[in-house]
């Protein structure tokens, strides 16, 4: 008896972690935080994305990617939500506490501190990509060099670059934290998933956290590269045009995006995190339920996958 609870008690919290990011969150009053942000913001893997951010944000200020209270990081953790770094705090200082939950249209649902005054940007960047997961905007020294100078690092010269970083765009210059800011991106981020802000820093976004953070890394690291180059006196010297497409395979198969890749190769790979849109074929009783309804639903599908594991019908 104590195995099969066990069993049915793990199945329930993996149907319910699951249903919470597919299904859309239309269960609380006007100025209420709804049950199901409440627990998605509270859930154990919810605090793993939270740690993950804030070693994040300690690496980036270790490495000298942001100053004062510069830089911002963003996860998504469903179609409705997304994790935020607040406004006026140093990377460095960063605390699991700290980080505030928003909605897609940039408004605050639970934290003590307000999210950062640029979530805009990472915004209309999940907006415009679906598959992007997670956000990260600093000001690494080298590639912000390039960013003020109004120069795009040429491509196809270090292999790493290539895959995880480049081709770079450059967008072009607004007042940060606007609106008209977080729309200079749209042109590019389908098809970059790195791009120098003309006179400001860098945004990279990836399937996770750590892999935004990589690209950051690896963009300052071949901006600086071609920096200390440029000063030997002798010509760079460019990867052979046909094993491009080597790195392109590559590339296509972690799902990153890359102009030279056609539209129908350059899908990605969903987000780990993220559940796909709700589809005609989903339950009205998901979609539109309060908390009763959806954990009268966790029950329902709890209940199949148990019998489908027990082979019974």
């Amino acid at each position: 008896m104590g195995k099969i609870n066990t069993q049915k008690s793990f199945v329930e919290g993996f149907v319910r972690q699951a249903l919470l990011r597919c299904v859309p969150d239309t269960t609380a009053a006007a100025g209420e935080i709804s049950p199901l942000a409440r627990e998605l913001f509270e859930s154990p893997e919810t605090l793993r994305v939270k740690e993950e951010m804030v070693r994040t944000g300690k690496k980036l200020w270790a490495r000298e990617y942001v100053d004062g209270n510069g830089g911002n990081i963003s996860c998504r953790l469903s179609s409705d939500y997304v994790l935020s770094t607040p406004t006026m705090c140093s990377k460095g200082d960063l605390t699991v506490e700290d980080l505030c939950l928003v909605d897609l249209e940039n408004r605050k649902v639970i934290g003590d501190l307000e999210p950062s005054s640029e979530i805009r940007l990472h915004l209309e960047i999940y907006k415009t990509v679906p598959r992007a997961g997670a956000v990260i905007h600093c000001h690494p020294p080298h590639a912000t060099a390039y960013a003020i100078t109004g120069q795009v690092p040429p491509a196809g010269i270090i292999p790493e670059a290539e895959v995880f970083a480049g081709p770079m765009a450059m967008a072009p210059y607004e007042t940060s934290g606007t609106q008209a800011f977080a729309e200079t991106i749209r042109p590019y981020v389908q098809h970059h998933n790195t791009i120098l802000l003309a006179n400001h820093g860098i945004v990279c976004w990836a399937d996770t956290v750590t892999h935004a953070e990589w690209s950051v890394e690896v963009a300052d690291t071949y901006c600086r590269t071609l920096m200390l180059a440029s000063g030997l006196g002798a010509p760079i010297q460019k990867i052979p045009p046909e094993k491009i497409a080597d790195l392109l395979e590559i590339k296509q198969k972690l799902g990153l995006p890359d102009p030279r890749l056609p539209a129908s190769e350059d899908a990605g790979i969903p987000h780990a995190r993220v559940a796909a849109e709700p589809t005609e074929t989903q339950s009205p009783a998901a979609t539109s339920a309060d908390s009763r309804d959806f954990e009268a639903l966790v029950a329902s599908v709890s209940e199949q996958v148990l019998r489908f594991i027990n082979g019974s019908k």
